[in-house]
């Protein structure tokens, strides 16, 4: 079976293909036969598009004007021409996956995409503005492609239903319920990736009881995951709740809102793009919303670099403090995407508060790039697992599922 995976960021689009066996898929991810990416810059006026092939082919273009979808179009055609060329015709891909990031209440499991699920995703696209609508895009793209081949919604929301009600209802007027007003959470797809990963590095046929799981990317958010079922998480309603990010504020007092609105003579507008595009690491560091460069900010001394790696740490501690009381206990931490996977100081920063739980990091493993290992000492009391992250693996086998069932 060929399965296309159209994964959908908010200045992004990566892509790639895969070809899986009818009678098997694993956990652990099998290397894509192609692999495409789009940069977007300049309010996505310029596109960077990279691609490559498992056979070591490579495409490397900038595109200036047209619009977003006919970029896509233009490296969805490499599949089948030019020298990244791995199928003859763009028919033969059997399904394509797209991960869409707000699937509200009523989409809880991955579905054929029909007129009602697009209806649907359009409809939520004003509580993941940054996301829902350029997965939008890449559904209409495939149509335009191909008619007949079926298309898959795998939901970042999904892995969340399971969360309790005390968990995911706010504590306001009770008609917010009936609003479908709750946290949803997100990176779903990660968390549960993850969940299922940790299993199999540990040599476990289940997830360990009691998880944690800290996806650090760009966007930054903590599920606590009990016997593989999610039952809290920092994100909310809405992608920008919990942890500080990198340019996302993450949770800050709603009073502060409603004073800038009332005495600041801030639009809705301006308050929307400072809470997304100008706070996080880069608010605070006024350098950057990439680690890496506060990093170096702070080996040159700046202080507002220092207060930005401060107050992410503190809050990171603090959000996987709630998870271990969710969780009555915690038997395995698990780092994940960007910040997770190729920060040594973010994971020695947080495991460092968790001593008192008898976790005991080995500080030479966790210099030592890990990818899928656990680097925690033998006698530590809890596990610590740094995970490669495969949200595209994970939305190819939602749809060979579906498919198969």
């Amino acid at each position: 079976m060929k399965i296309l995976v159209l994964n959908a960021g908010s200045s992004t689009q990566k892509s790639c293909l895969y070809e899986i066996a009818d009678e098997a898929f694993s956990t652990q991810a099998a290397q894509p036969l192609w692999e495409g990416k789009i940069n977007w810059v300049q309010d996505r006026g310029v596109a960077e598009i990279e691609v490559k092939t498992a056979m070591g082919a490579t495409l490397q273009e900038s595109i200036c004007g047209d619009s977003p979808q006919a970029h896509l179009n233009y490296m969805l055609n490499t599949l089948s021409d030019g020298a990244t060329k791995i199928i003859d015709q763009l028919s033969e891909i059997d399904v394509v996956g797209h991960r869409i990031v707000h699937g509200g209440q009523d989409y809880r499991d991955s579905v054929v995409i029909t007129e009602d699920v697009k209806k649907a995703i359009a409809r939520l696209s004003n509580l993941a503005p940054a996301h829902n609508p350029v997965a939008l895009e890449g559904i209409k793209a495939i149509e335009e492609i191909s008619k007949d081949v079926t298309q898959v919604a795998v939901f970042d929301t999904g892995f969340h239903a399971t969360l309790p009600d005390a968990a995911a209802i706010y504590p306001g007027p009770y008609h917010w319920v009936e609003q479908g007003i709750r946290r949803y959470g997100f990176h779903g797809i990660s968390h549960q990736y993850c969940s299922q990963r940790a299993a199999q590095i540990l040599g476990r046929d289940v997830p360990p009881e009691r998880l944690i799981t800290c996806h650090l990317g760009n966007g930054c958010s903590l599920a606590a995951i009990k016997n593989g079922r999610s039952i809290d998480t920092t994100m909310g309603f809405t992608p920008l709740e919990g942890l500080m990010m990198g340019s996302r504020s993450g949770s800050v007092d709603p009073g502060i809102l409603i004073y800038l609105l009332q005495y600041c003579n801030y639009s809705i507008e301006k308050l929307d793009h400072i809470l997304n595009k100008a706070s996080g690491l880069k608010g605070i560091s006024g350098v950057s919303s990439d680690m890496r460069e506060v990093r170096e900010s702070i080996a040159q001394g700046n202080s507002r670099a220092q207060l930005a790696w401060d107050i992410y740490v503190h809050r990171l501690r603090s959000g996987i403090g709630a998870m271990l009381t969710s969780l009555g206990g915690l038997d395995t931490l698990v780092f994940t995407a960007g910040m997770g996977e190729n920060s040594p100081e973010i994971r020695q920063a947080a495991c460092e508060a968790l001593g008192f739980l008898g976790l005991k990091l080995d500080l030479e493993k966790n210099q030592q790039h890990p990818v899928d290992e656990d680097i925690a000492t033998p006698d530590s009391a809890v596990r610590v697992l740094v995970i490669h992250t495969q949200e595209d693996w994970a939305i190819a086998g939602q749809c060979w599922q579906l498919l198969k069932q």
